[in-house]
C-alpha cells in the first residue's frame, strides 16, 4: 500500500495550494516545506491512520497539544511533491476542538526563515491571520475558505519547534498513555 492511499493524493493537494498561492501572488519557490498536516474525523479513525502512516516512518512522537494526542511522524523517504519539492513530516491530528476544518489533507507547512515577519507584512493582504501556538511556534497563515484548507508559513520547521521544545532530537515512536476522548 502507499502512504497516498492512507492520507491521500498529496501531489495534487501540493499542487492546488500552490496553484491558491501564486493566484495571490505568494511565491514559495526554494523555500523548505516543512510538513503536511492531516486531520482525522474520529479518534478512532486517528489511531488507525497513526498506525498505518508508522509503517512509513522512522519515528512519531506524539504529544497532548490543546488537550489531545498530535503526531509529528518523520518519514524514512521524502515524498515528492511535485515542481522541485518534497516533504519529510506527516502532522497527524485527531478530531477538532473548534471551528470549522478539512478532514483528511488539511495544510502544507513552508518554512519562510528568520524573514517570516518581513514575509508578513509583505502579504499582511493576503494572509488570514498568525497562530500563536508557543514561544517557537507562530506560524501565519492562508486560508482557503472555499474547502478550509490552510498554507501556513514558518520561521523553522514544525519538527524543530517541537525538538527544541523537548530538548532532544525525535527519535523511536512514543504514543500518548492513557488518553481518551472526552464525552
Amino acid at each position: 500500500m502507499s502512504i497516498s492511499r492512507i492520507i491521500g493524493d498529496y501531489q495534487a493537494f501540493f499542487s492546488l495550494q500552490l496553484g491558491r498561492l501564486q493566484g495571490i501572488h505568494i511565491d514559495i519557490s526554494g523555500c523548505e516545506i516543512s510538513h503536511l498536516a492531516v486531520r482525522a474525523e474520529t479518534y478512532n479513525e486517528y489511531l488507525r491512520t497513526r498506525e498505518r502512516i508508522e509503517e512509513y516512518c522512522t519515528s512519531n512522537i506524539e504529544n497532548v497539544w490543546n488537550g489531545r494526542p498530535i503526531s509529528i511522524m518523520q518519514l524514512e523517504e521524502p515524498l515528492d511533491l511535485g515542481e522541485g519539492f518534497e516533504v519529510r513530516v506527516i502532522e497527524l491530528i485527531p478530531p477538532v476542538h473548534r471551528r470549522v476544518y478539512k478532514m483528511g489533507l488539511e495544510h502544507v507547512g513552508v518554512v519562510i526563515g528568520d524573514s517570516v515577519d518581513e514575509f508578513s507584512r509583505k502579504h499582511r493582504a493576503q494572509l488570514t491571520g498568525q497562530q500563536f501556538q508557543s514561544e517557537l511556534c507562530q506560524p501565519y497563515y492562508v486560508t482557503f475558505f472555499d474547502d478550509f484548507t490552510m498554507v501556513k508559513f514558518y520561521r523553522i520547521p514544525l519538527l524543530e519547534v517541537c525538538e527544541r521544545e523537548r530538548g532532544r532530537r525525535y527519535e523511536g515512536f512514543s504514543h500518548v498513555q492513557n488518553w481518551k476522548p472526552a464525552g
